[in-house]
């Protein structure tokens, strides 16, 4: 390392600015790392123009590389099988894990020289975030001499048995199969060459053969942009109960649980429900509303661009999430940042991200089980805040967020893990909640 900003290609096929999910992730993410190395994007073509209208300079900041002859066709086939019920969000992963090595050797074809010429001190891909997706460029680097970093690696997060039905209402037929990732080409090979492997939850830690483990560190995917936060709004504790869901609203995000929970006190005035997000379910769950007569206490803000749903999030007390196949959890982390206390489901990311002085934690089970351990705290929260520290827990919430997960702190986390990766210092250990 020449200095101490290392000169660091990125590689995010998916980094949007004007966009939510991954692409958001792969452009705050690169973002942020500009401020602690000197870095190089390299994305997909389809992002140049809101790279452009970020300020981003082609050729300068960025490249953008067009792997369409072989995306697109891979992509429009995985959307005809979603449209004809017969592919879902794992379909897509396997559609991205067949055609992603191909924008990989364009990335080599364009900077292999560059490379070899040690024109960068590591290679870095932010995204996919998914582990099932090999990387070529992890061989080629290591026989180049420049360290390969991957990661947040995250997803594969089991479908808990509890909730067959709702796998099957997700067409996840795939997922039943998963574990075949394993032998794609350049699977194992990628976990062998790469100088750093960074894993987002325990689902993608556990992944991981105990022979690569020594070269694992755990960090979150998520992180949040306190530039895109609205301003604080003071909440006072009196008046009915404030729960607010944001997200898609498909079977595995729970909405339809998260009503069920909540229709005791609806229906008593006790407690209000904004569902903010659209979806398939979206019918299905006013029409619940009406038949267990509580539609006077719940609201359908519907989609909004992220800024406004932020500003939704904003004015409720309680995030309630009883999602049971998530991933990551970003929403959790906003939720913090907006002073809207969390209660999850303890499985998967959110499980992971909240804490017992940041939130709740309602235990997995069955679905009664699920609606009873909401139900139960929705109760004792609308009875009396104060009892279980609501207000502490939304602070304790802030200060978690600002300390661990801005953009900016996950940049100076990555740059430990940059610094390990070229052999100067230890491996860093930012906490891991699972053993």
């Amino acid at each position: 390392m020449s200095s101490q900003r290392p000169r660091a290609l990125l590689i995010a096929e998916a980094a949007n600015p004007e966009w939510v999910s991954v692409p958001l992730v792969g452009w705050s993410h690169a973002r942020a790392l500009a401020a602690v190395a000197d870095v190089h994007l390299v994305t997909h073509e389809r992002n140049r123009a809101a790279l452009e209208r970020a300020g981003l300079k082609p050729g300068v900041e960025f490249t953008a590389l067009d792997s369409d002859a072989v995306m697109r066709p891979l992509w429009l086939a995985g959307r005809w099988q979603r449209r004809r019920g017969l592919g879902s969000w794992t379909t897509a992963m396997a559609m991205l894990a067949i055609g992603y090595p191909y924008f990989e050797r364009l990335v080599w074809q364009h900077f292999g020289e560059r490379l070899r010429a040690r024109e960068f001190d590591l290679v870095h891909r932010i995204t996919p975030l998914s582990p099932t997706v090999p990387s070529p460029l992890a061989r080629r680097c290591a026989g180049a001499g420049v360290p390969f970093v991957i990661g947040p690696l995250n997803g594969g997060t089991p479908w808990p048995r509890e909730f067959g039905r709702e796998r099957r209402a997700e067409r996840e037929w795939l997922s039943y199969v998963r574990g075949a990732h394993r032998w794609l080409p350049g699977y194992r090979g990628t976990r062998e060459h790469a100088a750093a492997i960074v894993v987002g939850s325990r689902a993608a830690w556990d992944e991981i053969l105990p022979r690569h483990r020594g070269k694992v560190i755990y960090v979150p995917e998520n992180a949040v942009d306190p530039a895109r936060l609205p301003a604080s709004i003071e909440r006072t504790d009196a008046g009915p109960l404030r729960v607010g869901f944001l997200g898609r609203l498909v079977p595995y995000k729970g909405p339809d649980l998260l009503l069920k929970a909540l229709e005791p006190l609806l229906r008593s005035g006790a407690a209000t429900l904004e569902i903010i997000g659209d979806g398939p379910l979206r019918a299905t769950l006013e029409r619940c509303a009406v038949d267990a007569g509580v539609e006077h206490a719940v609201s359908f803000a519907g989609w909004l661009p992220h800024p406004q749903a932020l500003e939704r999030l904003a004015t409720v007390e309680v995030l309630g999430m009883p999602s049971f196949r998530e991933f990551g959890g970003g929403v959790v982390l906003e939720a913090m940042a907006v002073g809207a206390v969390p209660a999850v489901l303890d499985y998967g990311g959110p499980g992971e991200l909240v804490t017992e002085q940041t939130g709740f934690r309602v235990p997995m089970g069955t679905h009664e089980d699920v609606v009873t351990g909401f139900r139960r705290l929705f109760a004792a929260l609308a009875a009396n805040r104060r009892d279980l520290d609501l207000a502490a827990r939304a602070e304790s919430g802030r200060s978690r967020v600002s300390e661990l997960f801005t953009w900016s702190a996950k940049a100076r986390q990555m740059l430990e893990v940059y610094r390990f990766a070229l052999g100067v210092r230890e491996r860093p250990d930012f906490g891991m909640p699972f053993p």
